[in-house]
């Protein structure tokens, strides 16, 4: 089968309905793109010590489409127990939530269906983007528990916009602080905590994905400027040649987390300084600041994003159902709980899982 029937039988080729209690998405303009790349990627996961009862917690695909990314199914399986696609309507964070009784071998497996294709904004045509409501927006300019937009955070956003005019200023004031004063810390766990508040108080300007990009959205927002996390996970190589900004086959450790912020007029628009910062200390064994790959990287990085990367949700402290735990500061590693005790999704001798991708089309 071609490329162009696949999408004709997936419904690819047209514009997919958002779900009922979904965000919305109203977008950028983009660029013309390059065709729909269709995937599949399939995670197992399974609780290696249960006791009692044992429930497991996976992201799927947002739940609504986007012009860089589409959703077409999801295949889940809890052998010994049940379980069932749940969306979250605080967030609208989706995920497949299981469950197994006490005795059970607790093992499920995912498997998901999509297609991207690479976005990039064009800031120089007219503006025309449908406008987001406003309830959307209200949502993604609050404070959370993880994300602050008072204090510190909004004194320090008010020393790097000083002299900006508007939200896109702004937003790139923002984005080439963070590139140029923060750093990625190959010694923290996973992609990081997510925790503006510590990074803030101790000036701590290192770490990854999740707590690089949270603070541009943390800065984002104590401006007003609506902006989010989008967690995920990278699904093939880059086309673009950047070895550190892809992987594909076996995905199991390569979770990213990016961000968006909305102007009225372009809509949500795609940003990744944590990306940059990634560049300077992996690419060919790390690059200066000034070499012409991060330079590339970082021009490109503000406004564009290449699609060799799933997109799960956008939520902040989700809330997991049927937990017996406080919520989640994000979802984009597998979850569990057993006996009652929250599984640590790093602990490879408690929490096995894998995650694998293919390209189908």
């Amino acid at each position: 089968m071609d490329r162009r029937e696949f999408l004709r039988l997936t419904g690819l080729a047209s514009a997919g309905a958002v779900l009922p209690g979904a965000v919305s998405s109203a977008f950028a303009e983009t660029t013309p793109a390059e065709d729909w790349k269709v995937f599949e990627v399939t995670t197992r996961v399974e609780v290696l010590k249960p006791s009692g009862v044992t429930r497991a917690w996976v992201p799927t695909p947002l739940a609504w489409d986007m012009p860089y990314q589409k959703s077409f199914g999801n295949e889940f399986h809890a052998e010994g127990g049940s379980s069932t696609i749940y969306l979250d309507p605080e967030t609208g964070t989706r995920m497949v939530s299981a469950e197994w009784p006490a005795g059970a071998p607790p093992v499920l497996t995912h498997t998901q269906h999509f297609a991207t294709r690479d976005v990039a904004v064009d800031f120089s045509r007219r503006a025309s983007a449908p406008a987001e409501d406003r309830a959307t927006l209200a949502r993604y300019t609050a404070s959370t528990e993880h994300v602050p937009t008072t204090g510190l955070v909004k004194e320090m956003s008010d020393d790097i916009v000083r002299g900006q005019k508007n939200d896109i200023d702004k937003a790139h004031a923002i984005y080439e602080w963070i590139v140029e004063n923060t750093y990625r810390d190959a010694k923290t766990r996973g992609c990081g905590t997510g925790d503006i508040n510590f990074m803030l108080e101790n000036k701590a300007w290192g770490g990854k994905c999740a707590d690089l990009n949270a603070l541009f959205v943390a800065f984002a927002r104590s401006q007003g400027i609506a902006a989010r996390d989008v967690y995920g996970v990278r699904v093939a190589n880059s086309k673009l040649g950047y070895k550190s900004l892809g992987k594909a086959g076996d995905i199991t450790k390569a979770q990213h987390c990016r961000a968006e912020f909305y102007s009225a007029g372009y809509g949500w628009i795609p940003v990744d300084p944590a990306d940059v910062r990634k560049v300077i200390l992996e690419e060919d064994g790390g690059k200066k600041p000034d070499d012409p790959m991060v330079l590339a990287a970082r021009k490109r990085l503000f406004g564009s994003w290449e699609m060799n990367w799933l997109a799960y949700n956008t939520g902040n402290d989700v809330r997991l159902p049927g937990a017996t735990r406080g919520a989640v500061p994000f979802l984009m590693y597998p979850q569990a709980e057993t006996g009652g005790v929250r599984v640590d999704s790093l602990d490879a001798d408690n929490f096995k899982y894998s995650i694998s991708s293919k390209e189908l089309a």
